[in-house]
């Protein structure tokens, strides 16, 4: 297909390893929550014109005053998806949240009326129904979220599965023509582009044998063995996702569903007990992603990090504070760009050292705009970063380009919490690790972008 990087993994992995990168690609759904003076001043056209002629909710639909979450739910067989929309959605209610659950497009399609033999009753059907999957799926994603920010109060759109599931279920080469026919230009428009985070709960028939069953779910006809093939898959296709959390079996399903609420009740600035904490560690050097297994998928990206000029404020509680903005670019292997998402940042460090930090999805024009306003006395950071899961676990490399270029840390989210230590960390045994970054030390600080972009 014209415009294709070559893949990232081998031709015999899954299809959902092999996730495309089309050519040049401004996210087409990030939903920024930035002030109406904002959008007035930066917008431009007839929309600034208009502005006084809109009513209240559509003025809430175009510059929400509240923040509006969109999260994927997502995992193989028999995770738990259900019951975890059921828990998460009066929990968030219950703490003053709008929320709407967006149901699964495909289950929708056969609970009213399509059968299983639709795919082989006609050539090329199973593209059809792919098709018609995602246009179902945009159109309910797209309005619920419109009515959500239309409220004007902050809300959470949680999802049953998200655009990228498609891609599990369809060899790479349908895959690559379904978004060619719907001139999707980079795959970054249906992940990260489009979608706050997305948590992957593992099948039971992984790790929870004994609790897989078909029974609660109609449209449920795998076994154990097709389950787990399929949760592997889905979870490739989200890899790129810089907020994919990954939910598996390690405890039973109360603690699972507990591990989602608490992850949700950070994103959303809840207070939880849970502390995402990163592990680093400092490599040897830049690996070669030629010496990857066959089976792991992974996504190439360049990110520009420009750390934003502002006065401070004073605080008893806060002992530091500072925001950025980020270029993530989908590239290849030799460096070729298909397409860039943006996002902002504000980072709090408290006096007893929690971090909390506040994140949004802008589009490029806001980047524009915001990057006029970098802090002159940082250098802009530019890295190279492969993201990648190994054993059910999501790791990011960062290769520093500029304003260094010696140096290559191996990243690794964790869960922390005041009862139990620190998550375990499998060392990829294909990457050579010098030694470990202890967690909020001073080497921890030097190895830090934040450290790293001080002019001299």
């Amino acid at each position: 297909m014209s415009g294709t990087p070559p893949r990232h993994t081998n031709t015999n992995a899954n299809s959902a390893n092999n996730v495309s990168q089309r050519s040049s690609c401004p996210s087409l759904f990030g939903a920024t929550q930035l002030s109406t003076r904002r959008l007035r001043s930066n917008s431009g056209g007839p929309l600034a014109q208009d502005l006084d002629n809109l009513t209240p909710a559509e003025m809430n639909s175009i510059a929400p005053p509240a923040p509006v979450y969109k999260i994927v739910l997502t995992g193989g067989p028999c995770g738990g998806k259900t019951t975890a929309l059921a828990r998460l959605s009066p929990y968030l209610r219950e703490r003053g949240f709008e929320v709407i659950t967006c149901p699964e497009a495909f289950s929708l399609l056969v609970s009213n009326g399509m059968a299983f033999d639709y795919f082989g009753a006609v050539d090329g059907m199973d593209n059809v129904v792919q098709d018609t999957v995602m246009d179902l799926q945009i159109g309910l994603e797209d309005s619920f979220e419109r009515v959500l920010r239309a409220r004007g109060k902050p809300g959470v759109l949680l999802c049953d599965r998200g655009l990228m599931d498609g891609s599990a279920y369809m060899s790479a080469e349908a895959w690559d023509r379904l978004l060619e026919k719907r001139d999707v230009q980079c795959v970054s428009e249906l992940r990260e582009g489009r979608y706050n985070a997305v948590f992957h709960l593992v099948t039971a028939a992984e790790g929870a044998e004994q609790y897989y069953t078909l029974e609660n779910n109609a449209v449920r006809t795998e076994t154990p063995e097709l389950a787990r093939q399929l949760d592997h898959m889905t979870r490739n296709a989200w890899v790129g996702h810089p907020n994919l959390k990954i939910f598996d079996n390690s405890t039973d399903f109360e603690r699972k569903l507990q591990r989602v609420v608490e992850e949700t009740a950070m994103l959303v600035g809840l207070p939880t007990h849970l502390q995402r904490v990163t592990t680093k560690f400092l490599l040897k050097s830049e690996p070669d992603l030629d010496a990857f297994p066959e089976d792991v998928a992974f996504q190439i990206f360049d990110v520009e990090k420009v750390y934003l000029h502002e006065e401070r404020r004073r605080s008893e509680s806060i002992s530091e504070e500072y925001s950025f903005i980020r270029k993530r670019s989908t590239t290849n292997k030799e460096g070729e760009v298909f397409g860039s998402v943006y996002g902002w940042t504000a980072v709090q460090k408290t006096r007893e050292g929690q971090i909390i930090e506040t994140k949004r999805i802008i589009t490029k024009r806001e980047y524009n705009s915001l990057f006029n306003n970098r802090d002159r006395a940082r250098h802009i950071v530019r890295q190279k970063r492969v993201s990648f899961l190994w054993n059910i676990q999501s790791f990011t490399i960062h290769i520093y380009q500029e304003p260094v270029s010696d140096i290559c840390i191996l990243h690794a989210q964790v869960r922390s919490t005041p009862d139990n230590a620190d998550e375990e960390v499998a060392i990829p045994p294909f990457l050579e690790v010098d030694h470990k970054l202890e967690t909020q030390s001073e080497e921890d600080d030097q190895y830090g972008a934040y450290h790293i972009s001080l002019k001299n």
